[in-house]
């Protein structure tokens, strides 16, 4: 294998099948809160940083939007939820993290999510150790779809963008790994992809299970 290569992976939507259960606990504030159905505006969130989050809830619910009490009171439910048990996987994700692994693949998990709430995931699920780098919102500056947090965590694994993959669901993380100059695979989960996207991508899968055959053809001409 081309000693330029790595898998870059996102996390929410992609390893966890996060993106429900959070929308979810979103709505139950979001209810409270008088502010009706957030689906869309949740969706204009999905795969950026905290600041764009809030630019974007503010965008929709005026200058002054509570956000620090939204987002406090989600995020609090959504650890009440899922902070012991964890969340759930998404298929195949377990099996094709092990076996990029097993073959020394160096693999990075870069993701909008802050740190402490991204390795307690990954540790509870016992993913943790799986991952060479760990590049999380809160390290970087841009949010996607600027590819800043992809090439930050490719430069600690010294692998070469144009050589390794970036597995998205997002929109924006699918324009951020091909503004970064990476392969993109995407895997959608809420949203699917649109024509825009299927240009994007060098391919499109329904699970992890099919885009783990696609890299382990792949890597095997390496």
């Amino acid at each position: 294998m081309s000693a330029g290569r790595a898998v870059l992976f996102d996390m929410d939507g992609v390893i966890f099948d996060s993106e429900r259960a959070q929308m979810a606990c979103w709505q139950a504030v979001a209810d409270r809160m008088g502010l009706g159905d957030l689906t869309e505006v949740y969706h204009a969130c999905i795969g950026v940083t905290l600041p764009a989050t809030e630019g974007v809830l503010k965008g929709a619910y005026g200058a002054d939007f509570p956000w620090r009490r939204f987002r406090e009171e989600a995020n609090a439910l959504y650890l009440a939820r899922y902070g012991e048990c964890g969340l759930p996987l998404k298929p195949g994700a377990r099996e094709l993290l092990t076996a990029l692994r097993s073959r020394g693949v160096p693999l990075a998990l870069a993701t909008s999510t802050g740190g402490e709430l991204a390795r307690g995931f990954l540790r509870t699920a016992g993913l943790l150790e799986l991952f060479d780098a760990v590049v999380t919102g809160d390290r970087v500056s841009r949010s996607k779809p600027d590819p800043e947090i992809f090439l930050t965590a490719c430069a600690e694994l010294g692998a070469v963008p144009a050589e390794s993959w970036v597995v998205e669901d997002s929109f924006s993380g699918v324009r951020a790994a091909r503004a970064g100059g990476f392969r993109v695979l995407m895997v959608p989960d809420l949203l699917p992809p649109d024509r825009e996207m299927e240009e994007l991508a060098e391919a499109v899968f329904p699970s992890l299970r099919e885009a783990g055959e696609y890299l382990e053809k792949a890597l095997a001409t390496a």
